[in-house]
């Protein structure tokens, strides 16, 4: 059984809640009994001028070196924890057809993947009404991994775009998704000039 660390923030969590989280996210995490894995899961409730009783339920789970990590808002806290059990399902199944399978047809093991430590990068982007302001600031820890490794780090942890070290060039790229469609790479100008030589 995975331990599950729960925590609250401008909301007190109570026995009930403690018991739908370890009940709803504990059956989720079943779907991929794996270890090591860990997970946190943080309930909140942000106060803001456009939807004042918005409240979160954030599930982080770390597995091996890899993070899966989703959030699910709603007007209710059991009805977010619900739906962020069901997500996390979701993204545990798409990290074992993903990788796990992978690594194992390919008989061989996958470069190390972005630490655990970088599981927030959707937080560097600011609110439109914050747009004058540095509300965050965010450290990561950079690891070489290929292209296709970052793709599917940024797909498991539900981000719009992943920052890494190239494990070719050696310099920092940055893969998105794509307004319309696929993705795309952000790449240094060098690796361009590198490209030409």
């Amino acid at each position: 059984m995975v331990d599950i660390k729960i925590s609250g923030r401008k909301v007190s969590v109570t026995d009930a809640l403690r018991d739908a989280v370890q009940e709803k996210i504990g059956n989720a995490l079943k779907v991929f009994d794996i270890q090591p894995m860990t997970c946190d899961v943080v309930l909140r409730v942000d106060k803001n001028r456009s939807n004042p009783d918005r409240q979160a339920c954030e599930v982080t789970v770390y597995v091996r070196e890899n993070v899966v990590r989703v959030v699910s808002e709603s007007s209710d806290m059991y009805a977010a924890i619900d739906d962020a059990a069901e997500k996390v399902a979701r993204q545990l199944r798409r990290y074992k057809t993903r990788v796990v399978d992978k690594r194992q047809r390919a008989g061989r093991d996958m470069p190390h993947p972005m630490p655990a430590s970088v599981d927030d990068l959707a937080d560097l982007i600011v609110p439109p009404d914050e747009d004058d302001q540095l509300v965050r600031e965010k450290y990561i820890e950079l690891k070489p991994m290929t292209e296709e490794e970052a793709l599917v780090q940024t797909d498991l942890l539900g981000h719009d775009f992943f920052v890494f070290e190239n494990a070719t060039t050696g310099l920092i790229n940055v893969i998105y998704h794509r307004k319309n469609g696929g993705y795309g790479i952000i790449k240094p100008k060098l690796e361009e000039d590198d490209e030409q030589a």
